[in-house]
């Protein structure tokens, strides 16, 4: 399939910044009903899953099963809240116009939406990932104001070479952490909230550890790009991530130059651990775990 049929956007006329017009008209009758489908799933799932502040923030942003979202819509809402707003992209942008985006309030969210074909797995961000898994929590005044530390933050690693410690705090927290709560573990990871089969294994399945979180560990962390989490790092609230991502990064990196990778199943034995994973799931697949 040419990338053209597959994600239309990605030949749209591109701005300086790497921003495209969303061209909300243009979406087809079944690409709506494809995010109608989507959303309706995931609906049913998080309740009792998924962090409160979420599920309030999907109310106060009206985002429902009404078809794609347009941006602009959108953004007022956001924008009235926390002054976020939400730009269209083609895709994945560069990693220094993303930080600039984010350093300034803007989310960029990629504009296609997956073929029927993969449904159930996509392997890059599209609109249902971008819009309904990532753009709630921006709607939490402590959210917004650490992703916006996290990109001003982003910067500065790309000027000291340290991407690939700092994109690992974006993984395991943005992306896949997971949070608890009075009621018990709940998710805030937009990677999982966008995916039904880690939505149920991340809290529920006993293959993975949950570890709580420790900036450092977190940073010194690899991770799985293509499966479900060996490891899920856990926050007690927004405010201690808005706490590690506000502190000057210059020392920490220091230390972890001199720090060996930790890998993605592995366990430390500074850990505070709430589950230690028997990897069941990732045996099944002929994954050998490395001893503890």
């Amino acid at each position: 399939m040419s990338p053209g049929v597959r994600n239309r956007f990605a030949i749209a006329h591109r701005n300086a910044d790497w921003t495209i017009d969303q061209d909300w008209p243009s979406y087809s009758r079944e690409e709506h009903d494809r995010w109608d489908r989507l959303f309706a799933r995931q609906a049913k799932l998080l309740p009792g899953r998924a962090c409160q502040a979420f599920l309030e923030a999907m109310t106060r942003l009206e985002l429902s099963r009404s078809g794609v979202p347009n941006f602009a819509d959108l953004s007022k809402r956001l924008s009235a809240l926390t002054g976020w707003s939400v730009i269209a992209v083609a895709g994945l942008i560069p990693d220094d116009a993303f930080f600039e985006h984010l350093a300034n309030r803007r989310f960029p969210a990629g504009a296609f939406i997956r073929p029927e074909a993969e449904f159930d797995y996509l392997e890059e961000p599209d609109v249902f990932h971008d819009v309904f898994g990532h753009v709630p929590l921006l709607a939490d005044p402590v959210y917004a104001r650490y992703l916006q530390a996290y990109g001003e933050a982003g910067r500065r690693a790309l000027g000291l070479g340290q991407l690939h410690n700092l994109a690992r705090l974006y993984w395991y927290t943005v992306e896949f952490g997971l949070m608890r709560t009075p009621d018990g573990l709940r998710i805030f990871g937009a990677g999982i909230m966008s995916s039904p089969a880690e939505t149920v294994f991340c809290l529920e399945d006993s293959s993975p550890n949950r570890v709580l979180f420790e900036l450092e560990r977190v940073m010194r962390t690899k991770y799985i790009i293509s499966d479900f989490q060996q490891t899920y790092f856990v926050i007690e609230g927004f405010e201690e991530l808005l706490r590690a991502c506000g502190q000057d990064f210059g020392p920490l990196y220091s230390r972890l130059r001199q720090a060996a990778d930790i890998e993605a199943d592995e366990l430390t034995r500074q850990d505070r651990i709430l589950t230690r994973g028997d990897f069941s799931y990732f045996r099944a697949k002929g994954f050998a775990p490395h001893a503890a």
